[in-house]
């Protein structure tokens, strides 16, 4: 159901895929050595009291539980769909803003929660799980929602509704995860729409993009797909764009169609048309030998309008059925049966 995202793996993704080598593969260091499990802790009261300031960059980075590290890491391969858009260098300052915007809520949060229900918060889950939470920003703002189907017909799901499952998985882990959620999220809404000019003043360098590009990205950079033309950066998102309006199209007619389609079979109208009877299958009529025309048609005129075959149809309709999948003699043919009308003719096309 990832369908926002492509089947392209991470390819043109190497932050992606980085992180989810390097932070889950330490998870599982740690997980077989967990003597040093102490040094990655989130330990608010250490960093208070303390004063170990170093607890702050290795508590907030790699995932000391198991479960928190795979919904993670799923959440991850899930977001990459942004450093395609946006470019590697646009999406590792997105992560850095929210990871230190994220630090100060963490502290201003469970102050206040201390404040308000006279609890001390002692520890926090450890990993990126900040940034991880602030990346819904983006997902809920920019990513389309598209339907799939529904559950006992009400209950409507969506292309973007495995990711909040996930998300929900990874919040009721642990008791305190819900505090890493709501800091993420606030830091991700704060940098998202760019308050205080957070953009120019919390980003990666160019210089440090530039010693990444030529060091690390040659080392978890993923070959191009075979089935992808080797075009331009331009030209390839906005095919990528043309083809994921097309495909909404598609859906969203033949979400129509079947809406139709259901209200039709609840309640009968007499003046309804029967589309198998006023067009057979085009796949039928294909080299099918004509039929002679009974007696009684010459007595009993008929009520409906004659198919012309002959009639003129506009190419750019006939273009956009070719687009949408169908073959141009199908096109022709629907075009040409509903009187040039678009919509009965792709509600035709998607019955047969």
């Amino acid at each position: 159901m990832f369908t926002t995202t492509g089947s392209r793996g991470l390819y043109k993704a190497p932050l992606s895929k980085s992180l989810l080598l390097i932070l889950n593969g330490l998870t599982v260091m740690l997980t077989l050595l967990p003597q040093y499990q102490e040094m990655f802790t989130y330990n608010l009261q250490a960093v208070r009291q303390q004063h170990q300031v170093w607890r702050m960059l290795f508590g907030r980075l790699v995932c000391l539980d198991v479960k928190d590290s795979f919904c993670s890491s799923l959440l991850i391969y899930n977001f990459r769909i942004f450093e395609r858009r946006f470019g590697t260098r646009k999406f590792a300052s997105f992560l850095l803003g929210t990871w230190c915007l994220s630090v100060l809520m963490d502290f201003l949060l469970a102050q206040a929660f201390q404040h308000l229900f006279d609890y001390e918060v002692e520890e926090l889950p450890a990993g990126l799980l900040a940034p991880v939470f602030s990346l819904f920003v983006p997902f809920y703002q920019s990513v389309p929602r598209m339907p799939v189907t529904q559950v006992l017909g009400h209950i409507h799901i969506t292309n973007k509704s495995l990711v909040y499952i996930i998300g929900l998985q990874l919040l009721t882990s642990s008791p305190f995860t819900w505090l890493l959620a709501l800091s993420g999220l606030i830091s991700g809404g704060l940098y998202y729409s760019n308050v205080l000019w957070l953009q120019k003043i919390l980003f990666v360098p160019v210089w440090l993009s530039c010693i990444g590009r030529y060091t690390l990205e040659p080392i978890f950079s993923s070959s191009q797909p075979n089935n992808e033309t080797p075009l331009g950066m331009g030209a390839t998102l906005d095919i990528q764009r043309q083809q994921r309006m097309d495909m909404l199209d598609q859906q969203l007619l033949l979400a129509q169609y079947n809406e139709a389609r259901r209200n039709a079979r609840q309640q009968p109208q007499a003046g309804l048309l029967q589309w198998t009877r006023l067009f057979p299958s085009l796949r039928h009529r294909q080299n099918r030998p004509p039929v002679p025309p009974h007696p009684q048609a010459q007595t009993h005129p008929s009520t409906q309008p004659p198919l012309l075959d002959n009639s003129p149809v506009a190419e750019e309709q006939v273009a956009r059925l070719v687009e949408m999948g169908f073959s141009r003699i199908d096109a022709l043919e629907a075009l040409r049966a509903s009187n040039n009308d678009i919509n009965m003719a792709t509600n035709f096309l998607l019955q047969h």
